[in-house]
């Protein structure tokens, strides 16, 4: 069963992303604050559900969220202040477009920095948690929106760059993506500065 909070009280934001492992596209970057007493059947790291589930998810976290964002950082960028610092950046954009501002945020990982508030103007504090996508729902919530947003995407870039299967394989480094590599030269939405082949 997941938690729902870790600071009792407070206004609290989950953040997550997806595609830091892939070899092209964007790192998705998501920030959600879900309501008190927020119940949700099957909520769990996205990773654990299929395709269908998380899609299903996510159309109730939109709906019923307090508050929700998803921010897309693209490989130039990436490749310019490397993978973490954009996941990083990503996810404090994504913080930035919340509609209610969180008195406390939850980050997926076990690294993060600090958060200036833009409409408060004040650090907001936060606390990093391993496998909090397993831990906290809110955290949870983040990874299904970072997951399906970033799918969508990944799926409308299979038709401009056929070829390298990402409509499976969403960018990730399988077999069949580097031999596509080898074969059909990176497209200008690979991450130059991961081993390609």
């Amino acid at each position: 069963m997941l938690k729902e909070h870790m600071c009792e009280g407070a206004v609290e934001a989950g953040c997550d992303e997806a595609g830091r492992g892939c070899l092209c596209g964007p790192v998705s970057c998501a920030a959600v604050i879900l309501p008190d007493g927020f119940r949700c059947e099957g909520l769990n790291d996205s990773k654990q559900l299929t395709a269908h589930k998380r899609e299903d998810l996510r159309k109730l976290i939109e709906k019923e969220a307090l508050a929700w964002a998803v921010v897309m950082v693209d490989a130039e960028e990436i490749d310019r202040i490397n993978i973490l610092n954009a996941s990083i950046a990503g996810m404090q954009r994504a913080l930035d477009r919340l509609s209610v501002r969180p008195g406390h945020i939850l980050v997926d990982g076990n690294k993060f920095k600090p958060y200036l508030d833009p409409v408060l103007n004040m650090q907001t504090p936060h606390h990093t948690v391993v496998k909090g996508d397993a831990t906290y729902m809110s955290i949870a919530a983040a990874s299904i929106l970072a997951k399906t947003h970033r799918d969508e995407l990944m799926t409308e870039y299979s038709r401009q760059y056929p070829g390298y299967g990402w409509e499976q394989n969403m960018g990730y480094p399988t077999k069949a993506h580097r031999s596509a590599i080898a074969t059909l030269g990176a497209t200008p939405i690979h991450r130059k500065s991961f081993r390609l082949i």
